[in-house]
């Protein structure tokens, strides 16, 4: 079940590396330290890791959904210490952004294009730009931007927790499932931690205070109590609390894409193959169900794909709600999803978030046979979903 068009194993596409920041929350431990520094860390880290010489990247392929400073990509890959021959570009498919920049990667291995990527997400919800929009007349005053636009008004381009209520209104999820699956999320993050799952993958931030080498939001003293008596945030008499949506967040997370054959050379221990990914387009009021359609134009090319025998899956938790609600549609059990906790506990740094799915993927598939399949899963803001399969080599 492969999607490379070809057996030569230059052209089969696989990770090989795989690190993350620790994830803060907005205005927290990493509220200082600019997008570009967040990745660069991890450009370095991975280059040192892999002993691979900077001259060898043929791009650097960066997400991000929220800071508008340029090409964020390249900046990174300079601070970094790469070459100044080194070219980088930054792609925007929102919170869908980072795993999208690791499908480009990937895609450009399957083409022959070169022979090493790095590839992932950077994002700063503290230090995202205050955007003000130019007045229509002559005189008029600058006015403040909330956000971008993702559907024009005769669509609907609802608020992203509107959007939530509305799934949850649609696919009846009842408050106590989303508070319910909210703590599983918080109980399995601080188990993880705890356990030292997330060690290896994290590389520890400087910042002024010292440095950062934990996920700041993570709750151990959650409890269904404390989320039943949190009030509805964007609907009144709805559903969606703080307590069952994600924080807002800082942090980055990078891969280094290969071929398999390049892999062999180096002999490393392990590989996460890239097999194939997918994109669809959903009603904009329904954002969270975007990666229903995705899953099901996937399995058009990939025939053999249960996603309901994968062993390893990692679907980002903007809100509990569009998680449940794909998960029903797509007769996927909620406690399969995310064994080490997800967005709602560990944060969703919008375009990184993607990325850090992967490198889940990646730590939690070290271990696992070769063949064992991963899937990473989004909602995208405006109406989209991605989902990728990797399997273990």
């Amino acid at each position: 079940m492969s999607s490379n068009s070809s057996t030569d194993p230059t052209r089969v596409p696989v990770i090989i590396a795989a690190l993350r920041t620790p994830i803060g929350r907005v205005n927290g431990v990493l509220r200082d330290i600019e997008p570009s520094q967040l990745a660069a860390p991890l450009i370095a880290r991975i280059l040192a890791d892999a002993m691979l010489e900077a001259s060898e990247i043929d791009d650097v392929i960066l997400g991000n959904a929220a800071n508008s400073a340029g090409n964020l990509a390249r900046l990174a890959a300079l601070e970094a210490g790469l070459p100044v021959s080194t070219p980088g570009v930054t792609v925007d498919r929102q919170c869908g952004s980072g795993l999208e920049a690791i499908t480009l990667a990937a895609r450009m291995i399957q083409a022959g294009a070169g022979r090493f990527y790095l590839a992932g997400g950077t994002e700063s919800a503290s230090r995202a730009h205050i955007r003000l929009r130019p007045p229509l007349e002559r005189g008029g005053e600058l006015a403040p931007v909330k956000r971008a636009r993702m559907a024009p008004d005769e669509i609907g381009d609802p608020d992203m927790g509107v959007a939530a209520e509305n799934v949850a209104s649609a696919c009846g999820i009842s408050r106590e499932r989303q508070d319910a699956f909210a703590l599983q999320s918080h109980r399995r993050a601080v188990e993880a931690a705890l356990a030292g799952r997330f060690s290896r993958e994290i590389v520890p931030i400087e910042t002024a205070a010292g440095p950062v080498r934990q996920d700041e939001c993570p709750r151990a003293n959650a409890s269904m109590e404390t989320l039943q008596r949190l009030k509805p945030v964007f609907v009144e008499g709805g559903t969606v609390t703080a307590g069952n949506a994600c924080p807002i967040n800082d942090g980055a997370a990078v891969v280094l894409v290969t071929s398999l054959a390049e892999a062999r050379l180096r002999d490393v221990a392990f590989a996460l193959e890239f097999v194939d990914a997918s994109t669809a387009g959903v009603d904009p009021n329904l954002l969270g169900l975007g990666p229903v359609p995705a899953m099901q134009k996937l399995k058009t090319r990939q025939p053999a794909l249960d996603p309901t025998k994968v062993d390893f899956i990692e679907f980002n938790e903007a809100f509990a709600s569009q998680v449940l609600g794909s998960l029903d549609q797509l007769d996927i059990r909620a406690e399969r999803v995310n064994r080490d906790g997800g967005a709602i506990a560990l944060g969703h740094p919008y375009g990184a978030s993607g990325a850090i799915l992967t490198v889940r993927l990646f730590s939690q598939m070290v271990d696992a046979p070769a063949g064992a399949e991963g899937l990473a899963m989004m909602g995208v803001g405006g109406g989209m979903g991605i989902v990728a399969l990797f399997r273990a080599v």
